[in-house]
Formats: C-alpha cells, sequence, structure tokens
C-alpha cells in the first residue's frame, strides 16, 4: 500500500518504521524539509518528500502535527493523493502546552472534527492515545494476552475498517470508538488516553468518557 505520512515527530516516525517494516511504500514529510529525514529515510527505506509531496499517489495518508499547525498545511495538500484515499489524524489538542486557545474545540468540536473541518475531508481518529514508544516497540501477535487495544473513530465505515486492519498489522487490537462527533471518548483526559489497555478494559474506559474537558486540557 502507498502511504503519505505528513509530520515525522514521535507518532510519525513511529508509523513510518512500522508500517515500512510491514512492507508499505512510506513517503514522509515534515515542515522543515526532506534534507532533516535523511536519516530516518536511510533507516527505514521511506522516501523523505516536501509536505505537499507527502500524499502524492497515497491509499492512506496520515496527518500526525501539532493541532494549531494544521491550518498552516499547503492548500490543496492532499489533493494528489489516491481517489479514495484514506485520511487518518493522529493529533491531540495541547491548549496549554503548545497549541494555545482553539475556540471551537474549547466550544465543544471534538478535535479530529475540527481537524477535519480544515482539512475539507472524512478523517479517521487513530494513534493518538498510545506513547509513541509503545507504538514502536509493543505490538504483538493476534490473540497475544497482553495485546494493546487501540480505538479508532471515524463516520466511513470502510474507511475506519482500513486503518483497523494497519493497527492490527502493527501488532494492537482494533476497537470502534464511535463517530468522529464521538471521537471525544479518546481524546487527551479521557479515562482511556495514555494507557496500554486490552480490549475489555478499553471498551469500558470509552463507555466512562464524558465530553466534558478536564481543566488540564483547557485553555
Amino acid at each position: 500500500m502507498k502511504i503519505g505520512i505528513i509530520g515525522a515527530g514521535n507518532i510519525g516516525s513511529a508509523l513510518t518504521r512500522g508500517l515500512r517494516g510491514l512492507g508499505h511504500e512510506v513517503r514522509v514529510a515534515n515542515s522543515r524539509g526532506p534534507e532533516t529525514l535523511a536519516d530516518l529515510a536511510a533507516e527505514t527505506g521511506a522516501t523523505a518528500v516536501a509536505v505537499g509531496e507527502a500524499a502524492e499517489g497515497a491509499e492512506v495518508v496520515v496527518v500526525t502535527i501539532p493541532q494549531k499547525r494544521v491550518p498552516d498545511l499547503p492548500a490543496g495538500v492532499l489533493d494528489a493523493a489516491a481517489p479514495g484515499a484514506v485520511v487518518v489524524d493522529t493529533g491531540n489538542y495541547y491548549p496549554k502546552e503548545r497549541d494555545g486557545l482553539i475556540a471551537e474545540i474549547e466550544d465543544g468540536v471534538t478535535e479530529s472534527r475540527w481537524v477535519s473541518d480544515h482539512l475539507g475531508v472524512p478523517v479517521v481518529k487513530a494513534f493518538n492515545g498510545i506513547a509513541a514508544a509503545h507504538l514502536q516497540d509493543k505490538g504483538l501477535p493476534a490473540g497475544s494476552p497482553d495485546r494493546i487495544a487501540l480505538p479508532i473513530a471515524g463516520d466511513d465505515p470502510s474507511a475506519k475498517a482500513v486503518v483497523s486492519d494497519l493497527i492490527d498489522a502493527l501488532g494492537f487490537d482494533p476497537v470502534d470508538a464511535g463517530t468522529l462527533d464521538e471521537s471525544w471518548r479518546q481524546q487527551p483526559g479521557s479515562p482511556s488516553y495514555g494507557k496500554d489497555f486490552p480490549v475489555d478494559k478499553l471498551k469500558a474506559a470509552l463507555a466512562e468518557a464524558t465530553p466534558e474537558r478536564t481543566e488540564q486540557f483547557k485553555a
């Protein structure tokens, strides 16, 4: 599969390594230019490109950048993706630490709905609540008793199925967390966020979540 990754921070780099390890063709970009990704490209065999080239021909595009940087992406950044490409948002809103106040999110719009609105395409929310080191190193074969489960939210069942298959191939159990407007269940501050839960505990945590943002994750 052809996969574009926009963002090469901790999660983007972990996904580059994991997806290349599965044999996918990966194009990866960051805001500082492809020359700064030479080491990651050499290590993994991924192709380092400019941000505007990351989605070219991609069947899946992963957007994994700070929330506040989403509006700064080039216009039409996803236009060259393959028809019907699945777009994944891994982002989290950290108003105190990094992003500043984003009024729509503070008023109750889910973080990934806000990203979808800015990108102008549907997105699937995934990979946002696991530590990058665990994403890179803690995948296990299907059926393993200690396998970590990861939530996934979105409005298109077929897109969610594509991402679920990638999650499973990377060594984690995908759990459907509902629609994009229900993705508050896996946002920062929710019971599942940052936890390495198996399927049963993740489902319970998702059910316990409420839409109310915790003070830690309010501006």
